[in-house]
């Protein structure tokens, strides 16, 4: 089991940043996969960030250059850092971590944080 406490959304004006964090219940060496989805209204959730296997990375084209996935392995914690807002990154921010046990594979989400661009 895993439980995943996020923070540090609000509201910014276009153009400006926030630092979300996502703090893990379990040691994130154990866990294989871990990021951040999105889902604006009316929108299918999506990816935005991830670490996969190792330290590799993953982002959305629509962050590229803007955002920046990090982690704390000493504080069990990944953080989102976003630049640059624009009103279409208003959406609820949630944290994933996935947990391969054999072959199955465990999905586990944060409560969410809302992220309002808006001038």
């Amino acid at each position: 089991q895993v439980q995943l406490v996020e923070s540090g959304g609000g509201l910014v004006q276009p153009g400006g940043s926030l630092r979300l964090s996502c703090t893990s219940s379990r040691n994130i060496f154990s866990i294989n996969a871990m990021g951040w989805y999105r889902q604006a209204p009316g929108k299918q959730r999506e990816l935005v960030a991830a670490f996969t296997s190792g330290s590799n990375t993953n982002y959305a084209d629509s962050v590229k250059g803007r955002f920046t996935i990090s982690r704390d392995n000493a504080k069990n914690t990944v953080y989102l850092r976003m630049n640059s807002l624009k009103p279409e990154d208003t959406a609820v921010y949630y944290c994933n971590a996935v947990v391969v046990a054999g072959r199955v594979e465990y999905d586990y989400w944060g409560q969410g944080t809302q992220v309002t661009v808006s001038s």
